[in-house]
């Protein structure tokens, strides 16, 4: 089970990548979730996925931490997989349904700006990051900085309109 769990928190050893693993990571989701518009993937499915993935993160990080040099090491990428997936979900259908020749560009702007709050660490993010020591703290502030990216997408399609009209 340590070999699964390893694989699974590394996102099968993307993790173990030497530079911008993170990077690389939150990019290989979104590729993921490209092919899922793509190939007409059930959001249903996809959030069902994304729960047994965040449980078992959160499991395994607590307990297989140890292997790594910190608990919120560097090669515990599975965090900005579910981090990145938050905005992805909350506009997957409209995306799906209405717009899937552009599907990358939302894809590319969700991965920028995931990539810009989950580095800066916007308050409460910084404070997650730095108290919470734990599995939960380790996805916990990714998922919040997922959803910073649905606020900032919802506020620019507020003020700018047409623009982002994938904003609700």
């Amino acid at each position: 089970m340590n070999n699964i769990a390893i694989q699974l928190i590394t996102m099968f050893g993307i993790g173990r990548i030497s530079k911008m693993p993170g990077t690389i990571a939150s990019f290989v989701t979104c590729l993921f979730y490209f092919f899922c518009i793509i190939l007409n993937v059930n959001l249903i499915v996809l959030l069902i996925i994304f729960l047994i993935v965040l449980i078992l993160s959160i499991i395994f990080i607590n307990r297989y931490s140890s292997n790594f040099a910190e608990i919120d090491s560097k090669e515990i990428v599975i965090d900005e997989f579910l981090g990145q997936s938050i905005p992805i979900f909350f506009l997957y259908y409209p995306i799906q349904k209405g717009d899937t020749e552009n599907a990358w560009l939302y894809l590319l702007v969700f991965f920028i700006l995931f990539r810009f709050f989950d580095i800066l660490k916007p308050f409460p993010i910084y404070l997650i990051d730095k108290k919470m020591k734990n599995g939960l703290g380790v996805v916990l502030d990714d998922l919040l900085a997922g959803i910073y990216v649905i606020i900032t997408i919802a506020l620019f399609g507020y003020f700018f309109g047409p623009l982002f009209d994938l904003a609700l």
